[in-house]
């Protein structure tokens, strides 16, 4: 190797290295929030909690006074985006914004 980053475990074994592939994009599409305490599911097949993770960014402009956060959560086998904060629903203001949703699953 000419160049990279190399990790070994305790016993000597190479553990990461230039080749090792550590995570990966496996869905991403654009998603609008209900405007109500609602939500999608989007199937990812494979994806559990403890294998991946999923975010959402906004897609073009952002009015800040009136466009709110999409939520999401990862379950077995798919992603659910939420139209409000799940933790606070009863305080939570709905949103109709428009992200993109990326899932990352991670090997």
């Amino acid at each position: 190797m000419s160049f990279g980053l190399k990790i070994w475990d305790e016993s000597g074994n190479v553990t990461l290295d230039e080749t090792s592939f550590t995570m990966r994009v496996v869905h991403s599409s654009v998603v609008t929030g209900s405007n109500s305490a609602n939500y999608q599911t989007i199937a990812v097949p494979g994806l559990t909690p403890t294998n991946g993770t999923a975010f959402v960014v906004p897609v073009g402009s952002y009015n800040v006074n009136s466009d709110k956060q999409l939520e999401t959560e990862v379950i077995n086998g798919a992603v659910r985006v939420y139209s409000f904060i799940r933790g606070r629903a009863q305080y939570s203001s709905t949103t109709s914004s428009t992200m993109r949703l990326i899932v990352v699953r991670f090997s």
